[in-house]
């Protein structure tokens, strides 16, 4: 059944997170070449680009919970792609030589990524929904 045709069509969470299933299939499988998460592969495109970033950096730009950034690093620690150094209460993390080696490949799954919804949508379409998703979130700022 389209998500159009369900008893709940004009219900805001149940559409969106009906979007959400959706979009997270397609970005599981342009992430799947680098055997890591979307979540994982946006922390660590981060911190490849910004080495030294503290997690509350993260957190804000990820839209994530520190506990959940937290545990995305300690995966991605253990996966030897990541590692946090200690100064007093402040906490950077790094990209290992293996972690930086990964960005142009992720950057490949991101653009795959854009280019797999943009052909689906339209390449104006996909650009007006994202940017009115990201300005109807901060005016939700929940």
């Amino acid at each position: 059944m389209k998500t159009s045709d369900s008893k709940y069509c004009k219900c805001l969470y149940f559409t969106a997170n009906a979007l959400a299933r959706k979009v997270e299939k397609l970005a599981l499988e342009s992430w799947s070449k680098v055997s890591l998460s979307p979540s994982h592969a946006y922390l660590l495109m981060l911190v490849a680009e910004e080495p030294g970033i503290q997690p509350t950096f993260l957190a804000e730009h990820l839209q994530l919970q520190p506990s959940t950034v937290t545990r995305l690093i300690e995966k991605l620690e253990s996966k030897k792609l990541l590692v946090r150094t200690y100064g007093g209460k402040l906490t950077n993390v790094y990209p290992t030589p293996k972690g930086k080696d990964m960005l142009p490949t992720l950057k490949e799954c991101l653009y795959e990524f854009y280019n797999r919804y943009s052909d689906i949508l339209g390449k104006d379409e996909s650009a007006k929904l994202v940017q009115n998703m990201g300005r109807i979130a901060d005016k939700l700022g929940v």
